[in-house]
């Protein structure tokens, strides 16, 4: 319950400083900004970097290594409740997933705030998975808590 308190009060945190045209909707084209990425130097941001890398190159050992044993994952209309969950489910098709269509970070922002980080992050995949194309966007939502292990991943939002 208190991390459920402490992720929702960051989250509101975030979006109230979050520039206006991030929070706003629209398929109107937005100019580049390097604001879109932001924060990446940070511990946070490093491991955030590592999670990915370790999905892209197959390695589910490290990418487990980096969320938290009871990491809650929304994808679609599915959750996960814990790292082991994941793992025995769902990480597997997101590694081949990944080798099949490779993802570019389009706009990555990481805020820390304390023990807690924020990262945000749109990215795009283009390949072929299970024999059909690819041709997609996606966003990405993580939490992370630093521990005296380093920072882990508490939750992770995937959307399309």
């Amino acid at each position: 319950m208190k991390l459920a308190i402490a992720v929702g009060g960051a989250l509101l945190t975030l979006c109230a400083s979050l520039p206006l045209e991030l929070q706003a909707h629209g398929a109107e084209p937005h100019g580049q900004d390097t604001a879109l990425f932001s924060g990446l130097d940070t511990q946070a941001a490093k491991a955030v970097q590592q999670f990915h890398s370790a999905l892209a190159n197959g390695d589910a050992a490290a990418a487990r290594a980096l969320l938290a044993d009871d990491v809650m994952i929304f994808e679609g209309n599915g959750v996960e409740r814990s790292a082991e969950e994941y793992a025995k489910h769902h990480m597997l098709a997101d590694i081949q997933y990944l080798a099949s269509a490779p993802s570019k970070t389009l706009e990555h922002k990481v805020t820390v705030m304390g023990d807690t980080a924020i990262s945000l992050a749109r990215s795009e995949n283009h390949g072929e998975y299970k024999g059909k194309p690819v041709d997609s966007e996606g966003l990405e939502t993580l939490v992370l808590r630093r521990t005296d292990a380093g920072w882990k991943i508490v939750h992770i939002h995937w959307s399309n």
